[in-house]
């Protein structure tokens, strides 16, 4: 669990920064899939660099087993199996919250979770901090 919270302690810290559609840089702009990824590699993981493909990518887990690291996604109800559907990623921060990088207009910012409704939940953590296939 503590890497989990470093995890989270670390992402909290751009709160405010700019979103930027094709960026990965977590100072001077990221879109969603680009600020979770690049937060992860602070930690040694290697993401995928679009939503669909860190979806697909992850350990899948349901809603009611989130915690603080996991990765939510979002995007039409009728996603299909590849993931083809999604269109945003957030990270879950514990107590219901997530930190994402939202739009142009409001950057990376808190939001409750389902400030929209989840259609996955995955995660690259696993007990011994690696999640491998």
């Amino acid at each position: 669990e503590e890497l989990r919270q470093q995890i989270v302690d670390f992402a909290l810290q751009f709160e405010g920064n700019p979103y930027v559609y094709g960026g990965t840089s977590l100072t001077n702009g990221a879109d969603c899939s680009g600020f979770v990824m690049s937060v992860f590699a602070q930690f040694g993981y290697s993401l995928p660099r679009v939503a669909a493909d860190q979806y697909n990518q992850s350990a899948k887990k349901s809603v009611e087993d989130l915690e603080p690291g996991d990765l939510i996604f979002y995007g039409d109800l009728l996603f299909y199996s590849d993931g083809s559907g999604i269109s945003h990623v957030a990270l879950y921060i514990g107590t219901g919250q997530i930190i994402h990088a939202s739009t142009s207009a409001s950057g990376i910012k808190i939001s409750n979770y389902d400030y929209e409704a989840p259609v996955g939940v995955g995660t690259y953590i696993e007990a011994d901090g690696f999640f491998s296939e």
